[in-house]
């Protein structure tokens, strides 16, 4: 049996963030979990027995220093992944600048925090990073302007962090999920007229679980020679075009 490993969660009281937790509790490894509501983050680290922290992980240097605490109240930083997002459906002409400004806040500097945690915590051992993408970024959907720019720069990051850190045997990798039934979604999903709207989209004909995108974060953890990658988890939506019989 290997030793268990010490990872930051950012988002880890999501849905998808809670669902990696579980993951990683149930073998073994040492989480610290970091979020913005202290109700659900206390009850995700109760049930996996994680440390937790409450961040803003739109602050770049909070992100930041909780690498250094990951180390010292985990004893050492194995792998660090942001769960963070943040869902805004409109098109550009009608998106307010502070509109903008919060979807990049809460998606590109959440992930670019987590570079700099991941640099600081594994320069020495090495470790893995797992960004949070999504299909927008890479296939266009109409009204996911803000939301589409915002994750096509964290796979701009993902992929020159990649090339920096390789030396220092930190590997870099994003998901990019479709839609997902979450609480982030949920109002989306409510109706459903809207909701058969979605999964037709997807050419899979349904909408994804945290479960499905969870698996792959840990997967791209655990491989030792796979970096600067992109997974998506997303039933088709960014490369395949679903039938219309």
């Amino acid at each position: 049996m290997t030793d268990p490993r010490a990872y930051l969660i950012l988002g880890g009281s999501g849905g998808i963030g809670s669902a990696v937790a579980r993951r990683l509790a149930a073998r073994g490894d040492r989480l610290l979990l970091a979020g913005r509501n202290p109700e659900t983050l206390a009850a995700v680290g109760a049930e996996t027995h994680a440390e937790t922290a409450l961040v803003d992980a739109r602050d770049v240097a909070a992100v930041r220093a909780l690498g250094k605490e990951a180390v010292v109240r985990l004893g050492r930083l194995d792998g660090v992944v942001n769960c963070v997002g943040s869902l805004l459906l409109k098109p550009a002409h009608v998106t307010k600048p502070e509109e903008l400004a919060e979807v990049l806040a809460v998606n590109l500097n959440s992930a670019f925090g987590a570079v700099q945690a991941a640099a600081d915590g594994m320069r020495k051992a090495g470790g893995a990073v797992v960004l949070m993408s999504s299909a927008a970024a890479r296939h266009g959907l109409v009204n996911h302007e803000a939301i589409a720019a915002a994750k096509a720069a964290v796979l701009g990051l993902m992929r020159s962090a990649a090339a920096t850190y390789a030396s220092w045997g930190v590997r870099i990798n994003a998901v990019a999920p479709g839609l997902v039934a979450s609480p982030l979604s949920a109002g989306l999903l409510a109706a459903p007229a809207s909701r058969q709207a979605s999964e037709a989209m997807h050419p899979l004909g349904r909408i994804g679980t945290p479960d499905e995108v969870a698996d792959a974060i840990v997967w791209l953890l655990d491989q030792p020679w796979v970096t600067g990658q992109v997974l998506g988890v997303d039933g088709g939506l960014a490369t395949v075009r679903p039938r219309k019989d």
